[in-house]
């Protein structure tokens, strides 16, 4: 099967990732389509759009960090960007976060995150618990101790998924509202994809965006495919009164788990998230409720008196460095951007900017270099664990 070329780029995946990287193809000149059966759907629906590059910070992880700050630094423009591109309102907030701890193990972990981030030059300011209460009166009165993160922001990822969809489609991105099947592949070149009634959708290039589902397209072969697993997360959502409830993001670890409020202007507040390896299930169940309002309870006690409108479960697309994939891959005119995991929203500036540039000019930038799908090699990956 030799699809005829309909368009420069086509993108497998409509979630923020492929329609970032859609709309900056197309701001480039290239005729590109997306092909999704619901785009702007995906893992954006479920996710709380913190922009937490800084309290996010995990020890082994300072190389994604750099790519994880290079796309902070650019979402005020981003967001400026899109929204005069579109009229909408993504609901970027400049909040800032507060992490905190409720015992002597929660407080000595925050503090070596601290110490953490003043290795690394952010920064972060540690406050005692009586000053964290200061900030936020709604905190309960066991804190022991909290660290202050201005930089760390938050979106609305509902608002920007619409917005992307919005963005694109006045940008001139046709949209195949189908499921991919499986790749084209001529003549050992990526050349397009078969949706799942038979319609031949052929590209100069094909990027494979489609989240948790990147690793499961047909057609792509098995020394190529990412290795991207689903990471199943439950996310609360409640109903703020009118008066201030959080006046920031408030995020700790409770016994361990980490728990997080993320309070809206339009008065929603979202409750996050659990993490579960549990392959394709999206069940929200009881236990997973429980947890987050038990966590969120215990931080916040007057928590329990808000109404409860929505429970979600949605899938992280996890790699095995828990870093993205971008750039091309092992099969020629085949991209790859995915495996961002709980970093999506987060990325989503950088990635566009990232693929963009490697569509134009076939090299990928120095800050994208360290998260080229080469790092994922045959070997590599059977020395993973099951």
């Amino acid at each position: 099967m030799s699809p005829t070329r309909t368009s420069d780029v086509l993108v497998v995946g409509g979630g923020i990732i492929g329609l970032v990287t859609a709309w900056r193809a197309a701001q480039r000149g290239f005729a590109t389509a997306v092909v999704d059966p619901e785009p702007g759907g995906g893992a954006a629906q479920v996710a709380a759009g913190m922009l937490a590059a800084v309290t996010e910070l995990h020890h082994g992880e300072q190389t994604l960090l750099g790519l994880n700050l290079a796309s902070a630094r650019r979402y005020p423009d981003f967001a400026a960007e899109l929204t005069d591109a579109t009229g909408q309102d993504l609901g970027y907030r400049r909040c800032g976060t507060l992490a905190v701890a409720l015992d002597a193990d929660d407080r000595a972990f925050l503090r070596e995150l601290h110490a953490l981030h003043q290795q690394s030059g952010l920064e972060s300011e540690w406050l005692s618990g009586r000053e964290c209460r200061r900030l936020e009166p709604m905190l309960a009165p066991g804190v022991r101790g909290g660290l202050r993160v201005d930089g760390d922001h938050q979106i609305d990822p509902r608002r920007l998924a619409h917005a992307l969809v919005t963005a694109c489609e006045r940008a001139g991105v046709v949209f195949h509202r189908a499921w991919a099947e499986r790749l084209a592949v001529v003549r050992d070149r990526a050349a397009g994809a078969v949706t799942v009634d038979g319609t031949e959708l052929g590209a100069g290039r094909v990027v494979l965006a489609a989240g948790s589902l990147s690793g499961r397209l047909a057609g792509v072969p098995d020394d190529v495919l990412p290795p991207v697993r689903p990471v199943k997360g439950q996310v609360l959502r409640l109903t703020m009164p009118r008066q201030p409830f959080l006046s920031r993001t408030v995020r700790a670890v409770v016994r361990g788990s980490q728990v997080y409020l993320v309070p809206r202007e339009s008065g929603e507040l979202v409750v996050g998230a659990t993490s579960e390896e549990l392959g394709w299930n999206t069940t929200v169940t009881a236990g997973g409720v429980y947890e987050l309002l038990r966590d969120a309870h215990e931080l916040v006690p007057g928590i329990t008196e808000l109404p409860l409108t929505e429970t979600r479960a949605g899938l992280r697309p996890g790699s095995p460095d828990n870093a993205p994939l971008l750039g091309p891959s092992g099969l020629d005119g085949l991209l790859l951007a995915t495996g961002h995991y709980r970093n999506g929203v987060l990325l989503t500036p950088v990635t566009g900017d990232v693929m963009a540039h490697v569509l134009a000019t076939g090299e990928l930038p120095e800050e994208a270099r360290p998260f080229t799908p080469a790092r994922f090699t045959a070997a590599a990956l059977t020395e993973q664990p099951a």
